[in-house]
């Protein structure tokens, strides 16, 4: 392709797409050793039917689901892959792990946080394969409300791969998998629990990059109702984790502190601004889960709902619960667990909570890495976060080269407070971008002109035409 990310790459200090599976020769050779390692000794519950639901293409499997009706309300069967048990603390594998903090997702190939030889074979729950696994058990009522969480390890054997376009159509055609027939009415009722304790959550439209011919293009990828149902189950033991964690006072906590009241009533105000509707006594949460993420006005008010969502940390703790346990934006305390092939700490968190659950004390190697982990998970998440947001501005470079002087068709998603300019999301391509311009109107359709492309930089900017607008 005549782009590549190369110089980004290099930027944030990581591997070359020719060699993103590159590690130390004594991480591959303790890899190579983890994996031929038979089966531990645990409960066999591979007559369970646990199915995965990924992305296509995803071999780093992480979670696996079956999902049961129980009366009124369910029962959630939730198996993590489990390296606690057999990745070796303070070996290789271990400190290569905490030098990475995450795997890093880049458009020509991923980072990945351990060696493939575990990530996307031994330790990841493909189907048909038995595997190790944290497998967590979760009761939850008709109104989502969660009962007692228990984790402990077991052998597991997903029984189908399944991605979340196939679940969807399966579901719209009524006609889901049976070992998750019940997600849509859990992930609604957890939803709207959430929704009433408070949380705070978007469902902005994301933009992503794609290969397009030999180059790459943005494209905005909206989020199916299977993808919301199925985070509900990851949130539901997030949650119960962290429930574990602050009754025994030993942990990690993801943490968000709550908006302040003047934010939520200014966030109210721009919502009346925008003809958005608030009922009276609304609150935040319930105003953007009402809303239809298609209209302009519902982008614009999520974009504004960002400012609600400051201050996310990481809150480690042995012995005293912290001050703050709170996640705003998911609504109650939470801890990360189900994602251990691709972040750190949801290792040392599923240790916690097997311990706690087991009734016994907390491995000496996860307590003393906890006060680290939140810096290690700081510093990755920027990281990921930079990665993304640099490869999106670098494919939206590539895609309006050449272009300088057109003009493109835009939403105004927020105004400056000075009246003299704002950023903008084209219709096609979905490029989100500075733009000059007086008194830009904010949630309305305005023609926008080109005025610069760095392509180097992965820099574009826009002014407003507010003549072509009227016209």
């Amino acid at each position: 392709m005549p782009h590549d990310f190369a110089a980004l790459r290099a930027e944030l200090d990581l591997p070359p797409a020719s060699a993103t599976d590159r590690f130390p020769a004594d991480v591959l050779a303790e890899a190579t050793v983890v994996a031929e390692l038979g089966l531990p000794d645990v409960p066999d519950e591979t007559d369970v039917p646990f199915v995965t639901i990924d992305p296509p293409g995803s071999r780093d499997l992480d979670q696996a689901v079956f999902l049961e009706r129980v009366g009124t309300g369910f029962r959630v069967h939730y198996a993590i892959a489990d390296l606690g048990s057999v990745i070796p603390a303070g070996g290789a594998i271990d400190a290569e792990a905490r030098r990475r903090g995450q795997t890093i997702y880049l458009p020509d190939g991923r980072v990945p946080l351990h060696p493939p030889v575990l990530s996307e074979d031994a330790l990841s729950l493909l189907p048909d394969q038995v595997r190790r696994a944290a497998l967590w058990s979760i009761d939850v009522d008709e109104n989502g409300v969660a009962g007692r969480a228990t984790v402990r390890r077991a052998r597991v054997r997903s029984v189908a791969r399944l991605g979340y376009e196939g679940v969807q159509a399966s579901f719209d055609a009524g006609t889901p998998h049976p070992s998750v027939e019940a997600l849509a009415d859990l992930g609604r009722a957890r939803r709207a629990l959430r929704v009433s304790l408070g949380a705070i959550e978007l469902a902005l439209p994301e933009q992503e990059v794609v290969a397009r011919g030999d180059s790459w293009a943005v494209r905005m990828a909206r989020r199916t109702e299977v993808d919301a149902w199925n985070a509900e189950v990851s949130l539901l033991t997030g949650m119960a984790a962290a429930q574990l964690m602050l009754e025994a006072g030993t942990g990690l906590l993801r943490t968000l502190p709550a908006a302040g009241d003047d934010a939520l009533r200014g966030f109210l105000r721009t919502a009346r601004t925008l003809g958005v509707p608030v009922p009276e006594g609304a609150t935040a949460s319930e105003v953007l889960a009402a809303l239809d993420p298609a209209l302009p006005a519902s982008i614009v008010l999520m974009r504004e709902a960002t400012g609600l969502l400051r201050g996310a940390g990481y809150e480690a703790f042995d012995g005293a619960a912290p001050e703050q346990p709170l996640h705003a934006g998911i609504g109650a305390p939470y801890a990360h667990v189900t994602a251990p092939l691709r972040r750190l700490a949801d290792r040392f968190g599923t240790e916690v909570c097997l311990a706690i659950c087991a009734g016994v004390e907390v491995p000496a190697w996860v307590r003393e890495a906890l006060p680290s982990l939140g810096e290690t998970m700081r510093t990755s998440d920027q990281r990921a976060s930079r990665a993304d947001r640099g490869a999106i501005d670098l494919a939206e470079a590539w895609e309006l080269a050449g272009r300088v002087g057109e003009s493109f068709d835009a939403i105004v998603v927020r105004a400056d407070d000075d009246g003299g300019g704002g950023e903008v999301m084209l219709v096609e391509p979905p490029v989100v971008a500075r733009c000059a311009g007086r008194d830009l109107p904010e949630g309305r359709l305005v023609a926008v002109e080109l005025t610069e492309v760095d392509v180097a930089g992965g820099h574009v900017s826009f002014a407003y035409d507010e003549a072509h607008t009227s016209a």
